[in-house]
């Protein structure tokens, strides 16, 4: 039986809005070409020792709503996601259920809206932790956070690699965190 999609809103603790971007100039390949790219190789950006991703449905080397994907995540809790969109500028993953989040993540490519001949790649995900335990060694310990933001800039620099084009910067991060408290905005942590 498939597994159940893991809305943000089932999950523990706070709320988290992440962004890792990366700008690339003068690429060496069109967006649509790039984006193709990540597509059909999803698994060859991610630091396989920290999320390693295995398709579990679908077919290879394309990517298509309904595809499942398992990833092996440093530590004890690894998860499953499913594509839920697949747009022309990007793609959308949602949690399942077991998966250490609840809430999904967006990867863009998309020109740069001021810059001319650069591009963004862009990941950001809505989450929330599972359950009690994660969020402490998520947000508390800031264990899983550690991995997460290392697995993401990885495969930003993969893709600025992959691009042929000049890195503007090395990759940004922001963070907003909202709970009951109020709401926190960082950037690069």
């Amino acid at each position: 039986m498939a597994k159940s999609e893991q809305p943000a809103h089932t999950g523990s603790g706070a709320f988290f809005e992440r962004r890792y971007w990366v700008d690339v100039q003068r690429p060496r390949q069109t967006a649509a070409e790039l984006l193709d790219h990540i597509k059909c190789h999803l698994p060859d950006y991610s630091p396989d020792l920290l999320a390693d991703f295995e398709k579990t449905k679908g077919q290879s080397h394309c990517l298509a709503e309904g595809d499942e994907f398992a990833v092996k995540i440093l530590g004890p809790w690894n998860g499953d996601v499913r594509v839920t969109e697949v747009m022309a500028d990007g793609f959308e993953l949602a949690t399942l259920e077991s998966h250490p989040e609840a809430g999904h993540i967006c990867f863009s490519l998309r020109p740069h809206a001021t810059l001319p001949d650069t591009l963004r790649f862009e990941i950001r995900s809505r989450a929330r932790s599972r359950d009690g335990l994660v969020a402490f060694t998520y947000d508390t310990l800031g264990l899983g956070k550690r991995v997460q933001q290392q697995t993401w800039e990885t495969f930003c620099q993969r893709v600025a690699e992959r691009s042929g084009g000049l890195l503007l910067a090395p990759v940004q991060v922001e963070t907003i965190r909202q709970d009951d408290a109020g709401t926190e905005v960082t950037h690069n942590a």
